[in-house]
């Protein structure tokens, strides 16, 4: 992998110097790595009925609206418990980049907010999140801080007008947000490299993002386990997130005591 990694980091390089952005594109795999479970592998969320329902039907919006205990009770441990869980390289590696300009950020279908806990300050999340949450009825605005205790607790979080208080995660039957996947698209097709992190690219509208980018002349890199639909048209491919996001750490960190040794030799 080293050879093909230090082809990555060329590139990556490359891409920098010609003053063009990178794209990071994170999915449920890159959670694995703190204990998060995905959604589609053999262990994943939806594995397993819950109470004997599928999971993907409790994570309908008409579902929720009929039954939201439901989806409070099932969402009680994925959800509403992430101070259990801290940020792992991948994260940590995303926000650096980030941090030394390489990317605008990151786009993420991950609804965890860990790579907001790892330090990154312009994302994009595809699915929302449940760090806001609103009233079905009056629209008032709630904190996860304000509703994980009560979901916890095994209540049912209602509004002070009496109306059901609902996530901000993009439940199946929700339009998704459309600033945010404007802004996707934007980003899509005007950066030099898209990097595709921990994604099977299966889910849309989301997972158009990388096609986007290579149609619109950009180089493709899809780091994952498993083979996803636009493996063909990859100009990298990894299979391994830790050993990838180690390695493009190390690059980083060469390029910085490269850059502050001539600093001082000045």
């Amino acid at each position: 992998m080293s050879s093909s990694l230090d082809l990555f980091c060329e590139a990556l390089e490359s891409i920098h110097a010609e003053g063009k952005k990178i794209v990071v594109f994170t999915g449920a795999g890159v959670s694995t790595l703190s204990g998060i479970k995905d959604f589609r592998s053999s262990d994943g969320a939806y594995s397993k009925p819950f109470h004997g329902r599928c999971v993907e039907d409790i994570l309908s919006l008409d579902t929720f609206r009929h039954e939201p205990d439901l989806f409070y009770a099932w969402a009680k441990e994925f959800c509403y418990c992430l101070d259990r869980f801290q940020p792992n390289i991948v994260h940590k590696m995303v926000a650096h980049l980030e941090e030394k300009s390489y990317s605008r950020g990151v786009m993420t279908q991950n609804i965890d907010v860990l790579h907001q806990a790892a330090g990154s300050k312009h994302v994009l999340e595809i699915h929302g999140s449940p760090s806001k949450h609103h009233c079905l009825k009056c629209r008032q605005s709630y904190s996860y801080e304000e509703i994980a205790p009560k979901v916890m607790a095994s209540e049912l979080p209602k509004c002070s007008c009496g109306g059901i208080i609902k996530p901000d995660i993009i439940f199946y039957g929700e339009q998704l947000n459309e600033r945010v996947l404007s802004a996707c698209v934007r980003e899509s097709e005007s950066c030099g490299l898209f990097i595709v992190l921990g994604s099977s690219l299966v889910v849309q509208p989301a997972a158009s993002m990388p096609a986007i980018a290579h149609e619109s002349g950009a180089k493709l890199c899809i780091v994952n386990a498993q083979s996803t639909p636009l493996d063909r048209y990859a100009d990298f491919h990894f299979d391994d997130l830790k050993t990838f996001a180690e390695g493009i750490e190390a690059h980083l960190a060469r390029r910085e005591k490269s850059e502050l040794s001539s600093v001082v030799q000045k």
